[in-house]
C-alpha cells in the first residue's frame, strides 16, 4: 500500500507542472476515489485476512483435532497389535506344548504296541509247546492204554486190613466177600483164622444167627490152638442162646471153660452159665 501511495505522488508531481486546476480536480476526485476503492479493499483484505487467520486456526484446530486422534487411534492400534503379539506367542506356545503332549501318548502307545506284540509272540511260543506237551501226553496216554492191564499186586496184610476197615464203615456183605477171598487165597496165613471168625462177626451183626453158628464153627474146627478160637466159642453159645437152644449154649460154654481155663472168654463163660437154665 505505501508503495502505491508513493506511485501516486510521483504521478501527481509529474502532472502539477502541466495540468489545470480542473484536470486537478478531477485528479483529486480520481485520487480520492482510488483511495476510497483502496480502503475499501485494504478493508475488504484485511477482513480477508481476518477470516482467513480465523479459517487457518480453525483448520489448524480441526488438524490438530484430526492428528491426535490419529496418533491416538494408531497408539490404540498399536497396543492392540503388542497384544495380539503377545497372545499369538502364547497361543503357538500353547500350541507347541499341545503338539508334545500328543506326540508323547502317541509315542507310548506305540512303545506298547510294540511290547505287546512281543508278548503276544511269547505267548503264542508258550501255547505250541504247551500243545506240543499235552499231545505227546495223550500220545503217552494212549499208549499206557492200549496195553494190557496188569492186576494189581496186593499182600495178604493189605486185603486183611481192606476187610476190617469195610467191616468197621457198616458193609457186612462187602467185609465178608473180602474175607472170603482172602481164605481162598491165603488159607494157610496166620491171620486165616481171624478172617474166618470176623465171617461170624458179620452175620452175628446182621442177626444171622445159624450162619454165624456155623462160621465160628469153621474157626473152632480148622485152625484148634489159635487164639480166636475162644471168642469164637464164646459167640457161637450166644447165638445158640439167641436162638433158644439153651442146651448147645451150656455144652458149648463148658466145653469153653474145660479147654480155656484161664482165658477172659472162661470167665465171661461162667458168669454166663449161671444165667442159662
Amino acid at each position: 500500500m505505501k508503495f502505491a501511495y508513493s506511485l501516486l505522488l510521483v504521478a501527481m508531481t509529474g502532472l502539477a507542472g502541466c495540468a489545470t486546476q480542473s484536470s486537478l480536480d478531477v485528479v483529486r476526485s480520481d485520487v480520492d476515489s482510488v483511495k476510497t476503492r483502496l480502503f475499501s479493499v485494504e478493508k475488504e483484505l484485511g477482513g480477508v485476512r481476518d477470516e482467513s487467520k480465523k479459517g487457518i486456526g480453525s483448520v489448524e484446530q480441526e488438524y490438530k483435532s484430526d492428528v491426535t486422534a490419529v496418533r491416538k487411534l494408531a497408539a490404540d492400534m498399536q497396543a492392540s497389535m503388542d497384544g495380539m503379539k503377545t497372545e499369538f506367542q502364547a497361543l503357538n506356545g500353547k500350541m507347541d506344548d499341545l503338539a508334545i503332549a500328543a506326540k508323547k501318548p502317541a509315542d507310548d502307545l506305540a512303545r506298547y504296541r510294540e511290547d505287546a506284540d512281543k508278548r503276544l509272540i511269547a505267548l503264542e511260543d508258550r501255547v505250541v509247546k504247551l500243545q506240543t506237551t499235552i499231545d505227546d501226553l495223550n500220545k503217552k496216554l494212549g499208549d499206557l492204554a492200549a496195553q494190557p492191564k496188569k492186576e494189581e499186586v496186593v499182600t495178604p496184610e493189605a486185603l486183611y486190613s481192606k476187610g476190617l476197615e469195610t467191616l468197621k464203615g457198616g458193609d457186612m456183605q462187602g467185609a465178608r466177600d473180602i474175607f472170603a477171598k482172602f481164605l481162598d487165597q491165603y488159607p494157610k496165613h496166620d491171620l486165616a483164622a481171624n478172617a474166618q471168625y470176623w465171617i461170624g462177626e458179620t452175620y452175628y451183626t446182621e442177626k444171622g444167627y445159624e450162619p454165624a453158628i456155623l462160621a465160628y464153627q469153621e474157626v473152632i474146627k480148622q485152625y484148634p490152638g489159635k487164639d480166636k478160637v475162644p471168642a469164637a466159642m464164646l459167640k457161637q453159645a450166644i447165638c445158640f442162646r439167641a436162638i433158644k437152644d439153651n442146651k448147645s449154649a451150656r455144652y458149648v460154654l463148658k466145653k469153653l471153660e474145660e479147654g480155656y481155663p484161664k482165658s477172659d472168654e472162661a470167665k465171661k463163660a461162667r458168669d454166663l452159665l449161671k444165667e442159662i437154665k
